[in-house]
């Protein structure tokens, strides 16, 4: 469920940082809300009308988070965009909204809210070992 869709000029950022900043986004989230690495998905976007150097990033994430882990969560992403693309804060956007998981549908299920991902995802794997039977 949570997404992350970053936005930036072609050049701003190479596929290997793309990579590593993926990486770093799905560490992060997962050290910051306990929720598993599976969950994540982060999208690059490159496109070619935006000033070179600028990055926007929208994260949709499941509601329930707390401020603090909201501001943790975009202190790590600034850092990583510093580290791996030298993407300083001032040119980077961040938004994060937030979702409620019964809005949300993954792997044919309406998404856990946090905290329940161990019976989520025990159930998905029961669902979808039927569905694949019944194929």
């Amino acid at each position: 469920m949570p997404i992350y869709l970053i936005r930036s000029a072609h050049e701003t950022i190479g596929n290997d940082a793309m990579r590593e900043i993926a990486g770093d986004i799905t560490d992060i989230h997962c050290a910051v809300t306990g929720a598993p690495r599976e969950f994540v998905h982060v999208f690059f976007l490159p496109i070619e009308s935006v000033d070179m150097g600028s990055v926007a990033m929208l994260a949709s994430i499941r509601s329930g988070r707390t401020d603090a882990q909201k501001a943790e969560l975009r202190q790590g992403v600034i850092a990583s965009f510093a580290h791996r693309a030298t993407v300083t804060g001032s040119n980077l956007a961040i938004s994060i909204v937030e979702t409620p998981a019964s809005w949300v549908m993954e792997g044919g299920d309406i998404f856990p809210e946090p905290g329940e991902e161990a019976e989520w995802l025990a159930a998905h794997a029961q669902a979808k070992a039927a569905r694949e039977t019944a194929s």
